[in-house]
């Protein structure tokens, strides 16, 4: 599948994607990898779930993203929320910023989509010595019988070319990416958890996936949505949804 075109999903991103729970700020501060006060950048920052969330914890943080649509929702979003955050169009591979500039790199949900060797080089770069590229996860998991589950082979029955369906919630190959660039210190952490989804939520954030709005035309994305919601009447009338994620996070520090 081609790379999505994330503008057009930016909306239902904004409003219906959900941010790692505190649980996955807690543990990263625990193995010293974010303290308040720290230079962060995002990368693949989208609108900007994390990087409002670190700036909230006190860092000094710039999101980049390629997609227009989602730095225009996260600048917003960070004005509403009262935040510093800057959010700024930019790639990953080429980040245009300086050497040595930045306590910690952020990747979260979106290392798949880069070119990941240029983009961990690009991180090595930027990072001050003994700063750490954080790459991280929130990934609903599809346990058969569960909503996920259903969703998945709806998305797939409407996008035959997505493939991103079936996933462990598990990344590592990620580690030779931070070895290859000669990153060290090599560590990873992560908890299973339940992520608490309003029925209308769930189809929102479904809509904001790769493989719905991100590639599918708008009367398509209309067709899913439409089956969506009478697949969850059918098999699962309960509200709120409850979905079982697993958030998974894997880093490494550059030397000195």
């Amino acid at each position: 599948m081609t790379n999505p075109d994330w503008s057009a999903t930016s909306a239902d991103y904004a409003r219906h994607r959900q941010g790692f729970p505190p649980r996955f700020f807690e543990m990263i501060a625990d193995h010293g990898l974010f303290a308040p006060g720290m230079r962060v950048l995002d990368l693949g920052t989208g609108t900007g779930v994390v990087a409002r969330a670190l700036a909230a914890r006190g860092a000094d943080v710039l999101g980049l993203d390629v997609a227009p649509g989602q730095i225009v929702e996260a600048r917003r979003l960070a004005a509403e929320e009262g935040l510093a955050a800057r959010f700024e169009e930019g790639f990953a591979e080429r980040s245009g910023q300086p050497d040595d500039g930045f306590d910690l790199v952020v990747a979260a949900q979106c290392w798949h989509w880069f070119d990941r060797a240029l983009a961990a080089a690009e991180a090595r770069r930027v990072l001050k010595p003994g700063g750490a590229l954080l790459i991280c996860h929130h990934d609903w998991l599809p346990h058969p019988g569960t909503v996920a589950h259903a969703t998945e082979f709806l998305i797939e029955a409407h996008n035959p070319r997505w493939r991103m369906g079936r996933g462990s919630g598990f990344y590592p190959a990620w580690a030779d990416d931070l070895r290859l660039a000669g990153l060290g210190e090599i560590a990873f952490a992560g908890f299973d958890h339940e992520a608490v989804y309003p029925r209308e939520a769930w189809r929102g954030r479904i809509r904001a996936s790769a493989g719905v709005a991100g590639t599918l035309a708008d009367d398509a994305v209309e067709r899913f949505d439409a089956e969506l919601a009478a697949l969850l009447n059918a098999r699962f009338p309960e509200e709120p949804l409850r979905i079982p994620h697993r958030v998974f996070a894997i880093w490494g520090r550059k030397p000195g």
